[in-house]
């Protein structure tokens, strides 16, 4: 009979699976030309960032994680690895724009073929990946909202390679990029101010500039260091019946007025917090989250904004001081149909003309409309993964990533088209769509200046004055799909298993019923016989329609975690969200199950 206490349980190791080599023939960007291998990380924490310019999210992510980067420089090395969506991604100078263009102040590695995407099997942007000091993968995490569980393991990761001699402190391999001279730098949007001068967001300077009327004398800058302007990457300008200016002011997720007269700026919407599942969609403008607007245009007595966070359209009443959702149901995708019931993605261009609000929706590569009534129209596009360069009927004319639309005098649309360069145009009345400029370096807006369009050439630094030509310009028509290779799904039953494992020293946060969600559809909408819409399961059966032979599944997840501390009466809790786009395709021998990493390791 042995009376001694029982051994306690060892906590559970954590999986160590090797972590493969990084590989991109786009090369390094941000290591003064040194090429890197997994082995110059070596007793360092290193985390990957997979990430694609074009994606909100993943700008989301590289704000989350500027506090880690700063408070852990000497034993943690981000990497960003940029995978692209669009074609126009995989262009290594675009690459290198958008690396300043956002501030990213890490080495980044241009996986421009998606090699390393495939070797770390990710299936999402934006995907985080921790490596451990002895180059072991240790956790993974999609979407955004991960940064406080990171830190946690990166702590328990540097006190045990302290302890056992394998951490290496000092300074990372960044090395920053020569500054380069000009009066703007990745200009946003612009406005024609009544005095006949431009104002222009000078996004990556977080500045508003006004330009005389040549569109390139600068008169002043506002937000400079000092003067109280305090802008982050602005984007939307819309002019006022008063004259004054209402400015998105993107990555602080707020609406500033600047009233060009006194030079004053006031936030007028938006808490300087992201908005988050949960948070409030309507109330006093002041006391309400936002998520990244990206443009915004007076329509029908108020602003209403392009929430490119969260894939809706919200409006803001200035006599009121309320905001509120006017369109979308966060859900990432195209769908029509009344405004609470319509998908938006990333919607980043808005142009008021009569009785429609024009939107360019971005990551769908579509123009859209809503119409008096708020219903939501779409007149070119066709869903997330089908872009290129095609003119013609609107039907199948194709866009790619387009961030701006300007409504023109005739009740046609000119259609900042950015990733391929051009400025299209939409007339409503044939159907058509047609090219009126090629040549131009990721347009972004444009503004109708009598009979010239100005255009915001955002990776030239520079507006560009055309004149609107009576015959469009003619191009060969290009059509691409996403380049992420489809998954192989057997027919019948598929699993869909959402891995999550709260961070440690936290749990699930169950103390107002379930704290996790699960939205699950298809394009088409066929290609599930069951299976689709909504729960509080991490996990879900579908049935696939044998008679559809590939499409995409749509799946969206959220789940809470709050500190695990019965002595804690205010616990800090998270949320982890992410949603999937996952191309697939039915065929016999595919896989029966489908793991999507939210936070954790799939086992």
């Amino acid at each position: 009979m042995n009376d001694a206490a029982p051994a306690p349980t060892p906590a559970p190791r954590r999986a160590r699976v090797r972590a493969p080599e990084l590989i991109g023939k786009g090369g390094w960007i941000n290591t003064g030309g040194k090429d890197l291998k997994l082995a110059d990380f070596r007793g360092r924490t290193l985390i990957l960032d997979f990430w694609t310019f074009c994606c909100i999210n993943c700008l989301h992510v590289l704000d989350e994680l500027r506090e880690l980067e700063e408070k852990h420089r000497d034993t943690v090395v981000i990497v960003g690895v940029h995978s692209p969506k669009f074609v126009h991604e995989a262009e290594h100078r675009a690459v290198v724009d958008a690396v300043e263009r956002y501030e990213v102040h890490h080495p980044v590695l241009d996986d421009s073929e998606l090699a390393t995407w495939k070797q770390y099997a990710v299936r999402a942007w934006p995907t985080l990946v921790v490596i451990d000091p002895e180059g072991y993968v240790v956790a993974q995490h999609a979407g955004e909202g991960h940064a406080h569980a990171i830190e946690r393991l990166v702590e328990e990761l540097e006190a045990e390679h302290e302890a056992k001699g394998t951490l290496r402190r000092g300074d990372g391999p960044y090395v920053a990029p020569e500054p380069v001279a000009t009066d703007l730098r990745f200009p946003g949007k612009a406005v024609l101010l009544p005095s006949g001068h431009f104002l222009v967001s000078d996004s990556t300077r977080h500045q508003l500039v006004e330009l005389a009327a040549d569109g390139e004398t600068v008169v002043r800058r506002i937000g400079e260091q000092g003067d109280g302007g305090g802008f982050r990457e602005p984007q939307g300008l819309a002019l006022l019946p008063s004259g004054k200016v209402v400015v998105a002011d993107t990555v602080n997720h707020a609406l500033c007025v600047y009233d060009p007269e006194t030079g004053v700026v006031e936030r007028v919407a938006g808490t300087g917090r992201q908005w988050w599942q949960g948070s409030p969609t309507s109330g006093p403008a002041l006391d309400v989250d936002l998520s990244s607007p990206w443009d915004v245009a007076w329509w029908q007595g108020k602003v209403w904004i392009a929430m490119a966070g969260v894939h809706q359209l919200w409006t803001y009443d200035p006599e009121a001081g309320t905001v509120r959702v006017a369109a979308g149901t966060t859900n990432e995708g195209l769908v029509d149909g009344p405004g609470d019931e319509a998908w938006f993605a990333q919607p980043s261009g808005l142009a008021a003309a009569g009785d429609r609000l024009w939107v360019a929706d971005s990551e769908t590569s579509a123009l859209r409309w809503i119409d008096a009534d708020g219903a939501v129209h779409t007149a070119v596009g066709t869903g997330l993964f089908d872009f290129g360069h095609r003119d013609g009927p609107a039907e199948q004319a194709l866009l790619q990533h387009p961030l701006g639309v300007t409504a023109l005098p005739d009740g046609s649309v000119a259609v900042s088209d950015t990733y391929n360069h051009a400025l299209r145009r939409y007339d409503p009345s044939t159907g058509e769509v047609t090219t009126i400029a090629t040549d131009l370096r990721e347009p972004s807006a444009a503004v109708l200046v009598d009979e010239d369009i100005v255009v915001v050439e955002s990776a030239r630094h520079r507006l560009t004055r055309l004149r609107l030509p009576d015959e469009a310009v003619r191009v060969e028509a290009v059509a691409h799909r996403t380049q992420r290779a489809a998954t192989d799904v057997a027919p019948g039953s598929l699993r869909l298993d959402v891995v999550f494992q709260a961070p440690a020293g936290q749990k699930l946060d169950t103390r107002y019923g379930p704290s996790t969600r699960l939205l699950v559809s298809s394009t088409p909408p066929e290609l599930l016989s069951a299976g689709d819409g909504a729960g509080t399961d991490l996990f879900r059966d579908v049935e696939l329609n044998p008679e559809v032979a590939e499409g995409v599944l749509h799946v969206s997840a959220m789940a809470a975690s709050c500190d695990d501390d019965p002595a804690n009466e205010y616990p800090a809790c998270h949320v982890h969200q992410q949603d999937w786009g996952v191309p697939v395709r039915v065929a016999p021998g595919g896989a029966a199950r489908l793991p999507l990493v939210l936070a954790g390791m799939d086992d």
